[in-house]
């Protein structure tokens, strides 16, 4: 029986989720479905530009476990742009990095780090200092504060 997958700390969640050639209808298309992760491996390498140990390091993974995301994601971008097809960012097996927050009284929002965020999360806003307090949607996936997030769209399961 195979081991289960190592969650991976991800740090970002792009607001655009799907790419396509231009001048193409949508149904002649195929798709390449690009998970959070890969994403992620390919922002901390090709465009943050740090060494894969800091990547692996930041992703709480191996640095092998890295080198295979990293890989699998430039084949699928690469195999995307080559042959004409669609990408698609979906799914994967993935926790954030960080929880964002909103004073509901006042407004504020504010970022709470993952690490923090087990140990003690916040009960008031750090400006106003009211308690009325809420996750930001798009930061929350569930009601834990690990979650994984396997294929298909808004499937998300502790």
């Amino acid at each position: 029986m195979p081991r289960p997958t190592k969650w991976r700390r991800v740090g970002f969640l792009p607001e655009i989720t799907f790419f396509k050639p231009a001048g193409i209808p949508l149904h002649a298309l195929e798709e390449v479905i690009l998970s959070v992760e890969e994403l992620e491996a390919i922002r901390l390498k090709d465009l943050e530009g740090l060494e894969q140990e800091d990547c692996a390091q930041k992703m709480q993974i191996s640095r092998p476990t890295f080198h295979r995301i990293l890989g699998a994601a430039r084949k699928k971008l690469a195999d995307a742009l080559l042959n004409g097809k669609a990408i698609r960012i979906e799914g994967g097996n993935f926790e954030m990095a960080i929880r964002r927050f909103r004073c509901r009284k006042a407004g504020h929002e504010w970022n709470v780090p993952f690490d923090e965020m087990v140990k003690r999360p916040p009960s008031r806003c750090p400006t106003c200092k009211s308690d009325e307090i809420q996750i930001v949607p798009g930061f929350d996936f569930g009601k834990g504060f690990r979650q994984r997030h396997r294929g298909g769209r808004g499937r998300f399961q502790e």
